[in-house]
């Protein structure tokens, strides 16, 4: 009988450590599917909005969000931002703050729900996190979110139709819904077999060791 490990996840295309723990699941997960080739991990990504408040016309970068729009002090903000690009450049994750236009992610996040119904959800969310973190890309912008999604797998005229379908907006107005019964403040979460929670960018080997227990208990289950 195969045996399947269902993962939910929820993050914010504008959320650096959702970017890297993608990175950093990957890397477990695929360390062990190496382990285990006849386990099937089915994953899907959920929407969860960090800064729901932000201005639709927002013109600024992440910068000037965090100092202007939340208050914080720029010396504060300058170092954190250094220490994420760091750690991005040591798991080959591209950060390039002073470029990053700042943005409400509620049309990416429509066109995530899209790429779903697509089949290219894990391809099209990598290609907005490249594009907003590395590249400066406007998550606002319908242009840009239709030559994304394009170079990703999507139709462009999908794309631009996704953004006023109400029934995308409901969408992800679901998730965040559900993220919040479930008591989630942050991203990214990690949601195992339904039961199993993993808050935060994880390392690679401790996902890779979440997944292990997860298969041992529901073998344990299964013979109980």
């Amino acid at each position: 009988m195969s045996e399947t490990i269902r993962v939910d996840i929820w993050s914010d295309i504008a959320c650096p450590w959702c970017y890297l723990g993608k990175h950093r699941f990957e890397a477990g997960l695929a360390a062990f599917r190496a382990e285990h080739p006849d386990v099937e991990v089915e994953v899907e990504s959920h929407s969860f909005e960090l800064a729901p408040d932000t201005p639709l016309d927002w013109d600024g970068s992440e910068v000037d969000f965090l100092v202007r729009h939340k208050g914080m002090p720029a010396a504060q903000v300058e170092q954190m931002l250094g220490q994420m690009t760091e750690l991005g450049a040591a798991e080959g994750v591209t950060f390039d703050f002073g470029g990053v236009q700042h943005a409400n992610t509620q049309r990416a996040h429509r066109i995530l729900h899209l790429a779903k119904d697509r089949g290219v959800q894990a391809a099209v969310q990598e290609r907005l996190f490249r594009g907003y973190f590395a590249e400066g890309e406007d998550m606002s912008d319908p242009d840009a979110l239709a030559r994304l999604g394009a170079e990703a797998g999507l139709e462009p005229d999908e794309v631009r139709a996704a953004l006023d379908d109400e029934a995308y907006g409901d969408a992800v107005q679901q998730d965040i819904a559900r993220a919040r019964m479930l008591g989630v403040n942050g991203v990214p979460f990690f949601l195992l077999d339904q039961k199993y929670g993993v808050s935060g960018a994880q390392s690679a080997d401790a996902f890779q060791g979440v997944f292990a227990q997860v298969l041992e208990r529901s073998r344990a289950e299964a013979s109980a």
